[in-house]
């Protein structure tokens, strides 16, 4: 197609949740109260582990950042969605539809990464208990989290130049509620082989990768309990890794369904839901996963608490 016959797209319009308008206040008011959970949640183990000196330990350096990056994360989609929900014209600009995808792309890649740093020190505090210390030392944990840092930024911003070097037609309705990136792909009249292939390599190194790194770390944590089993070492292993298992079944589970194994009975509808479970659910449900399942982290609330009771009644 020539470029004459192409329109200089100035904005997108976002359609959002496929929700009857008797029934937008109740949806407003549900992610609403659960984007508010998200902020607090997740800023309260910020806040936690900055506090206590207790928890000032590699793992807990990692789900900082990881509750950090749920934060900005949700942030991304969230507070555009619940403006559209009270907008008659659910619109995004160009720039700003670029931007929202540049940062979806970037905390949720870093959300990747610090999973796999996190699962790389379950793994040795399980199978190298007595050298935990040696190799998880406060530098290998700085240069992980900053290895994250850096790795993700490059990578959205590969995704964010290759998008805006496209041409987009008159049709500027984007079926989701934030500028997901394969959906945008779908609105452009200009080649996207380039794109494509991108998002196929990029996305083995970004998600696959570090999942089966997971599954690796995992695979070996377990082979190490069952060389010497008992009661206890399983315990401690469950207790020690079940928090984290359940974040990254939550995470990979609802990314590999939408992303890489596609079916065609996916709808538009059951894709945005399932986009929904992994940008806004997940975010929120890790906060209360890791602080009910971690005798760590319910020990130093207890301790911030018990210090800033004293601190009043002084």
């Amino acid at each position: 197609m020539t470029r004459k016959n192409q329109t200089v797209i100035s904005e997108f319009v976002l359609l959002g949740l496929p929700i009857d308008s008797d029934q937008r206040d109740l949806f407003y008011a549900l992610f609403l109260t659960m984007y508010v959970t998200t902020v607090l949640g997740n800023l309260l183990i910020i806040i936690l582990i900055r506090l206590d000196s207790h928890l000032h330990m590699p793992m807990y350096l990692f789900l900082s950042n990881l509750s950090f990056s749920d934060l900005c994360f949700s942030s991304v989609t969230m507070p555009k969605l619940l403006q559209n929900m009270q907008s008659q014209v659910p619109s995004i600009p160009y720039a700003g539809c670029l931007t929202q995808m540049y940062f979806f792309l970037f905390f949720g890649d870093l959300e990747s990464f610090l999973l796999v740093a996190m699962a790389y020190d379950r793994f040795v505090a399980i199978c190298f208990p007595l050298h935990y210390t040696t190799i998880m030392s406060p530098k290998l944990c700085l240069s992980l989290v900053v290895l994250s840092w850096v790795l993700t930024m490059f990578h959205a911003m590969l995704h964010t130049l290759l998008m805006a070097r496209l041409w987009f037609c008159e049709d500027n309705k984007v079926p989701h509620f934030f500028c997901d990136l394969s959906a945008l792909l779908k609105l452009a009249c200009s080649d996207t082989r380039v794109n494509e292939l991108v998002i196929f390599i990029m996305g083995g190194l970004v998600v696959i990768i570090p999942f089966l790194l997971i599954i690796m770390s995992y695979a070996r944590i377990v082979s190490s309990i069952l060389k010497v089993p008992s009661a206890r070492g399983i315990h401690k292993a469950f207790s020690t890794c079940g928090s984290h298992l359940s974040v990254v079944s939550l995470f990979y589970g609802t990314i590999i369904g939408l992303y890489l194994c596609p079916s065609a009975n996916n709808s538009t509808v059951k894709k945005t839901v399932m986009a929904m479970m992994y940008t806004v659910v997940t975010p929120m449900l890790n906060p209360f996963i890791y602080s009910l399942r971690n005798r760590d982290m319910k020990g130093a609330l207890g301790r911030v608490f018990c210090r800033k009771k004293i601190i009043f009644s002084a």
